[in-house]
């Protein structure tokens, strides 16, 4: 039936309305159609460009090179695949790649200036300077007012060293269009470093935020040049309306932090610290700035920390443990403050110098500045080790509490849902319920024989479902679930009680949020038919739902303070909470033992792997539930971010990708903050 019905999918008009979401920039759902047009008829060229299209514009570089190809594959003579192709590369850094699609793209369409802008562009950053000039001649020829043009001549002289030349060509492509942001703050920052105009620099950004209102880092490039200007207040101004367009720059909360140092706005100064730090904890320039207020402020306690943190990375810092010694006397550890003077004593004795000569800050400012001169050396970043990865992935997860960024609407679908400033959670289980899935975009069936069987007896008292996460219900359903309640209650007291409507008990008390009593009746149902599958399918989903409020519980009282924060009992609390997810794990167990192909069984095995900091396992798990499933998009999801957590940047990327393609929002975010 489910292939047949794709067959009569109207593909052109599948299509055509996907083409009609890409139009309103609704890109996931635009994917979502192309992705039916792709099923349907999977040798057609156009959905595989389309989508690719749509994945480009979600910043997904790798999911829309492939589609591109894809394209390409079936229809060599699709000029726009070759470009979307190439700007794909080029976003992902393969320039060689991306001039080879640009020329293929050429061939079909030799005059396509936009591709001749991008091939030169490509040139420029695999420093073939020659062949960057021809290309920008070719482009000059067909369009002599084409001021982009001269904007990319003036970055390969920038390249070159070449100001003078740089400032010509800037001066030129404003001179036939005052509306490119991107002159304007080339020419800034020409003048900055070359001449340190900071008058004209700031006039330029001026015109450059005029064009571009609403971009974040025109604004801190603006707040460093007011600062040189000695207007303090209007730097200030600049970083707070930076943070307000981007509340998550760390580049923005770092300088302002420094701004509220120097003019002694001591404690705000440390919160913007906090925030650099909290994002990226290894900002060691953020950390030695908060290390030198707490002194300032008489935190002495947090100034320690720092100073622990700092001395650990720089042991013979002489200056570090005169000032950890300090905070430790002025808190009364005078044992502890002789200790560290001793230290500071010793270093300098070995120096043979009384004044400290080293200063890490400077060897971190001197490491960055030679990191970025090698960056542009290099027309790249340097690649990521397993651990780079690892670390960045773990900054995703430690979203504070008090974040001030949300997503601009819930359950955003539409636009540049990358942008969207998100807490990165795994995907949750699939638990048994009445309700289907609130995810319109993501609307593969999640369906597997038994909950079929089970439907067809007709005696639930409602259609049997899978869906991810808990249900919440509302006070109707509330009552309802009560009032089955009732009359399950009825019909168990009689002398021949049924496993079936033990199961129909247990699924109203979990919906209800009673797992105790849920796992009770699943109990009394097994008992009663040990090959009842779904009982303990049931089982494992209220023993999960014990587990999760036990982690509620334990949160809360680490909130308040109360016993259950001590270590004897944070230990007695570990112990149960492993316990509780083995029972789950022995349930899903018992699940597949009868049920092998129970596809769901598996993702759920995965998460519970998760918990447990398995994560290879877990990797395994959602491999298994994907082989069963290969539009299963949370399984590509959760196993994307296992990857990523083991350092595997390449395949976690890959199967954000999936997942994104299959309707998983988060994915397109999670994948831009882990390849910008």
């Amino acid at each position: 039936m489910t292939v047949a019905a794709y067959a009569q999918i109207n593909t052109d008009q599948v299509v055509n309305i996907g083409r009609n979401a890409l139009y309103f920039e609704d890109y996931v759902l635009a994917i979502q159609y192309f992705n039916q047009a792709i099923k349907a008829k999977p040798f057609l060229a156009e959905p595989y460009f389309y989508r690719s299209v749509a994945k480009i514009s979600l910043e997904d570089y790798v999911g829309a090179e492939q589609d591109a190809a894809m394209a390409i594959e079936r229809n060599p003579f699709i000029v726009d695949a070759y470009q979307v192709r190439g700007v794909a590369r080029q976003n992902l850094r393969n320039y060689a790649g991306a001039i080879n699609d640009y020329d293929a793209g050429l061939e079909l369409m030799p005059e396509d200036k936009n591709m001749l802008m991008n091939r030169a562009v490509c040139e420029i950053e695999l420093k073939n300077y020659d062949e960057a000039q021809q290309t920008f001649e070719r482009l000059l020829q067909l369009d002599r007012r084409n001021d982009r043009a001269y904007i990319g001549l003036a970055q390969m002289s920038l390249a070159k060293a070449d100001t003078v030349a740089a400032l010509e060509h800037l001066n030129r492509s404003i001179a036939l269009s005052k509306n490119n942001a991107g002159a304007y703050v080339m020419r800034a920052e020409i003048a900055t470093r070359s001449s340190q105009d900071f008058e004209s620099a700031v006039a330029d950004m001026d015109s450059a935020i005029m064009l571009e209102p609403h971009y974040s880092g025109y604004f801190i490039n603006r707040a460093f040049m007011k600062y040189n200007l000695d207007d303090y207040f209007g730097a200030m101004a600049d970083y707070d309306y930076a943070i307000s367009l981007d509340p998550a720059s760390q580049e923005a909360h770092f300088n302002r932090g420094l701004l509220r140092a120097e003019v002694g706005d001591y404690n705000k100064a440390i919160s913007d610290f906090d925030f650099v730090l909290g994002s990226n904890p290894s900002n060691f320039m953020a950390l030695y700035n908060r290390a030198l207020l707490h002194m300032r402020t008489g935190q002495f306690r947090e100034a320690v920390s720092d100073f622990n943190a700092i001395l650990k990375k720089y042991p013979n810092f002489e200056a570090g443990y005169m000032a950890r010694g300090e905070a430790k006397r002025r808190m009364g550890d005078y044992k502890g403050g002789d200790a560290d003077y001793e230290r500071a004593m010793a270093i300098f004795k070995r120096n043979k110098t009384h004044v400290s000569t080293f200063n890490p800050a400077e060897i971190e400012a001197t490491a960055a500045i030679k990191k970025a001169e090698q960056r542009a050396l290099d027309g790249g970043e340097e690649p990521e080790t397993a651990e780079d990865i690892i670390n960045r992935f773990n900054t995703l997860l430690t979203v504070r509490d008090d974040e001030p960024v949300k997503p601009e609407y819930a359950n955003r679908q539409r636009g540049h849902v990358q942008n969207d400033n998100i807490e990165v959670e795994p995907m949750p289980m699939f638990t048994l319920t009445y309700y289907e899935s609130d995810n319109k975009l993501n609307t593969s069936p999640h369906y597997f024989s038994e909950i079929g069987e089970i439907n067809d007896t007709r005696l639930l008292p409602g259609k049997l479902t899978l869906a991810v996460g808990e249900t919440q219900l509302d006070e109707e359903n509330i009552q309802k679930h009560f009032a089955e309640i009732d009359y399950y209650n009825g019909l168990l007291s009689r002398d021949h009680p049924r496993s079936i409507d033990y199961f129909a008990r247990g699924l109203d008390y979990l919906l209800l949020k009673n797992p105790e009593a849920a796992i009770s009746d699943a109990d009394n149902a097994i008992a009663l038919s040990e090959g009842f599958t779904l009982a303990y399918i049931l089982r494992a989903d209220a023993r999960f739902m014990q587990y999760r409020m036990s982690q509620a519980r334990d949160d809360k009282d680490a909130e308040v303070g109360t016993d259950a924060s001590s270590k004897s009992m944070t230990m007695l609390r570990q112990h149960q909470d492993a316990a509780a997810l083995d029972q789950v794990m022995a349930d899903l167990d018992q699940v597949i033992k009868r049920s092998p192909k129970n596809v769901y069984a598996h993702y759920n095995k995965g998460n519970i792997y998760m918990l447990q900091g398995d994560y290879t396992s877990a990797i395994s798990s959602y491999s298994m539930a994907i082989q069963l499933k290969p539009d299963l998009a949370e399984a590509y999801y959760n196993r994307g971010l296992m990857y990523l957590r083991m350092g595997n940047k390449a395949l976690g990327v890959a199967d954000l990708s999936k997942a994104g393609e299959l309707g998983v929002l988060p994915s397109y975010n999670v994948l831009k903050r882990m390849t910008r």
